[in-house]
């Protein structure tokens, strides 16, 4: 069973920038898709982006030209590139992992990220 471990959070000022990773404990070559949440407080959980297992990327329309994600199958991670962010963009940051004939999404612990304004 894939396990999930999401690093690279923090602290930053308005305008900064921040990579996240997320660490899988097995093979993530074959995993059909690998993405990214977040969940700010008070409010739901909430997808940022995804990747698939050909390279494809998908973005939610807040992050689409400030946010990249990537991933590295020789490595089992995957990252999500922050750039110019903003105070909307503070929350616990989650990775989750999805793979056909999975009865359930693999998720990650979290990691927090707070923008200051």
């Amino acid at each position: 069973q894939v396990q999930l471990v999401e690093s690279g959070g923090g602290l930053v000022q308005a305008g900064g920038s921040l990579r996240l990773s997320c660490a899988a404990s097995g093979s993530i070559f074959g995993i059909n898709f690998m993405g990214w949440h977040r969940q700010a407080p008070g409010k739901q959980r909430e997808l940022v982006a995804v990747i698939t297992k050909g390279g494809s990327t998908n973005y939610a329309d807040s992050v689409k030209g400030r946010f990249t994600i990537s991933r590295d199958n020789a490595k089992n991670t995957v990252y999500l590139q922050m750039n110019n962010l903003e105070p909307e963009d503070t929350g616990v940051y989650y990775c989750s992992a999805d793979q056909v004939g999975w009865n359930r999404s693999r998720w990650g612990q979290g990691t927090q990220v707070s923008v200051s304004s």
